[in-house]
């Protein structure tokens, strides 16, 4: 049986995210920070924002857990640095509709998740969402000044 192509791509992107990771290490002086767990599986993150006004100056992350966790983490970071709070915003949103939707729903990717639409096949195995959204819960934690713990449970 061979794999199609997206398969083959989330496969490599997931690996060399979790490999790799890009964005991890922790930022001196954030503006903001939050941290995540994922009870289930054991994986946490501490996100790290450094604002610019409304927009995402720097945005980095530590934390231990599962491929799908930190690549997650990884891919997320590259995707919303540079953006304004608000696009950031949108960019979960549009990212946690794409792993959430109901499996017998017509899902019509948005243009800004770019790279992370790899990620679309964790939505085939819900345990593994609950990873891929953890760093992403932080992230909106941060952006609206929370700092508490986030958990997926």
């Amino acid at each position: 049986m061979q794999m199609s192509e997206l398969d083959e791509l989330y496969q490599e992107l997931i690996m060399d995210h979790n490999r790799r990771p890009r964005n991890f290490r922790p930022i001196e002086c954030p503006d903001r920070e939050a941290n995540g767990y994922n009870p289930f599986c054991g994986d946490t993150v501490t996100l790290y924002l450094k604002m610019d006004g409304a927009d995402v100056a720097d945005v980095a992350f530590q934390g231990s857990g599962c491929a799908i966790s930190r690549a997650s983490a990884s891919m997320m970071t590259e995707a919303v640095k540079g953006k304004s709070g608000e696009e950031a915003r949108q960019v979960f949103d549009a990212f946690h509709e794409m792993l959430t939707h109901p499996p017998d729903s017509e899902f019509e990717p948005d243009d800004a998740l770019g790279d992370l639409e790899v990620l679309s096949g964790v939505s085939e195995f819900p345990t593994r969402i609950k990873c891929a959204t953890l760093s992403w819960h932080a992230l909106r934690s941060a952006l609206d000044g929370g700092g508490e713990t986030v958990k997926t449970e």
